[in-house]
């Protein structure tokens, strides 16, 4: 499954916040990371995506097809949007979140059969919360509730994954525990477009890059790009160094003048 984006554009308005000429493709099997400065346009593209905003321009083809012609029940068979955790006004269990994602493939007034419960139960093993199944979502930790939602998903059986900022909230650990899982779905041969505010992410696990800046494409292209002299500090606008290790690996800090 393969999502192609042609010269998309939007406006909020005369002197509001727009994108425009933005063009990519994401393919089966990629991590596209999706970097920018706040207020660059990268919600607007996600709504744009993902139904909430009609664009005003350009197209969003996925495996082929116009996106503004399926029908929401087809679009959803094909791609997933994860959001960032957020407290759930419902006391739903992390099951019934996960069932949710089988929405897509049941009657509009049928109710999840055996296969849809083990398919549920199959995400949540996968990402290694099928012991807190019965949980509250509300109960658990951050961390596991964006496990939840990437479970759900996963549940929905769609091959584009759109990731808005995964790791947003997550303490250190399930930060590492979340890359090694999106690092693995991408081997498994989804597409993966992931917003992120952390250049490191994207080292770590992207295959490309694609910067916004001021609602336009500011760059894109292989991550290893990003490292290139001055190109993260003139992006955000910030003094930052990239790194590198002995053994290739890159990390991306911060220079701070108070230091």
């Amino acid at each position: 499954m393969k999502l192609e984006v042609q010269n998309l554009a939007f406006s909020f308005g005369k002197g509001k916040r727009s994108i425009k000429d933005v063009s990519f493709e994401l393919e089966p099997g990629e991590v596209l990371c999706l970097l920018g400065p706040n207020g660059a346009g990268k919600t607007t593209l996600l709504r744009c995506l993902t139904g909430g905003l009609r664009p005003s321009g350009g197209r969003m083809l996925l495996g082929g097809d116009d996106m503004a012609a399926l029908a929401p029940r087809d679009l959803a068979q094909r791609m997933a949007y994860v959001p960032q955790a957020t407290q759930p006004a419902f006391g739903h269990k992390l099951r019934e979140m996960v069932l949710m994602g089988r929405s897509p493939h049941i009657g509009r007034f049928d109710s999840p059969g055996a296969a849809d419960r083990e398919r549920a139960d199959a995400a949540l093993a996968r990402l290694g919360i099928a012991h807190l199944a019965d949980r509250s979502f509300a109960a658990v930790s951050g961390g596991e509730r964006q496990l939840c939602l990437l479970a759900r998903a996963l549940a929905q059986e769609a091959r584009i994954l759109i990731l808005d900022e995964p790791a947003a909230s997550l303490d250190f650990g399930n930060q590492i525990k979340l890359l090694e899982i999106i690092a693995e779905l991408s081997r498994d041969g989804f597409g993966i477009l992931m917003v992120t505010h952390h250049p490191d992410h994207a080292l770590q696990v992207g295959d490309r890059f694609l910067a916004l800046k001021a609602g336009r494409i500011h760059a894109t292209g292989p991550v290893g790009n990003m490292t290139g002299r001055g190109y993260l500090t003139d992006l955000y606008g910030a003094d930052i160094e990239v790194i590198r290790d002995s053994g290739g690996r890159t990390a991306c800090l911060p220079i701070l003048e108070s230091a």
